[in-house]
């Protein structure tokens, strides 16, 4: 008699087990969930992304418009600083310096002088013109003209004038040409009145 309350707590026990595996089972109904899920994919596909689309069409349209565009900010800026006939190289080494230390390349920076030649300039001439327009050519450095040698000097991202002496029409002969020569940015050192006046008039 003892045997037989022990076999049916051995089936209960079986039983128990039983359910078990059977929700186990039941696991795998979840499993073809994921099946309907890649129907999700065409959610995206929806007319979102058709409506973006249209617009990209437009920017074209856009960019078409903006071609003349660059024609207009070819231009440099212009930037007067005012400064007497005997101040205005110290002026241009200011803003040569400030300049550098804007992480501009010593390169792309072009100093005129309308007066007496900048010391570098004299200094690399004493060694013979050849030697200092291949500095020119080379872009390494910073290079410094005279305005009579200004027409020779190439085109650079900057342009520094020194109204350092020279007569009105030596001023006036420069600042166009210099203005022609910057790609990006003129800066003039001088008086404010003669510097207008001259480029009023030659601009």
């Amino acid at each position: 008699m003892p045997l037989i309350p022990e076999e049916p707590q051995i089936h209960e026990s079986a039983q128990g087990p039983r359910p078990t595996p059977a929700s186990g089972r039941t696991a795998p109904t979840p499993r073809p969930v994921p099946g309907p899920r890649p129907a999700a994919p065409p959610r995206p596909g929806r007319p979102g992304p058709l409506r973006p689309t249209p617009p990209a069409q437009r920017t074209p349209r856009d960019v078409v418009a903006a071609k003349p565009q660059p024609s207009a900010p070819a231009a440099p800026q212009i930037q007067l600083i005012p400064a007497s006939p005997e101040g205005a190289l110290d002026a241009a080494e200011e803003a040569v310096d400030l300049l550098l230390d804007s992480g501009r390349a010593p390169g792309e920076v072009l100093v005129i002088t309308t007066g007496e030649q900048h010391p570098w300039a004299a200094h690399e001439l004493s060694f013979g013109e050849t030697s200092y327009w291949a500095q020119h050519d080379a872009k390494d450095d910073v290079f410094y003209a005279d305005a009579s040698a200004a027409g020779r000097a190439g085109a650079r991202q900057v342009v520094v004038v020194a109204l350092n002496g020279g007569s009105d029409e030596v001023a006036a002969a420069t600042l166009p040409l210099a203005l022609g020569r910057a790609g990006a940015l003129l800066i003039v050192c001088g008086d404010p009145q003669r510097i207008n006046s001259v480029l009023g008039a030659g601009v």
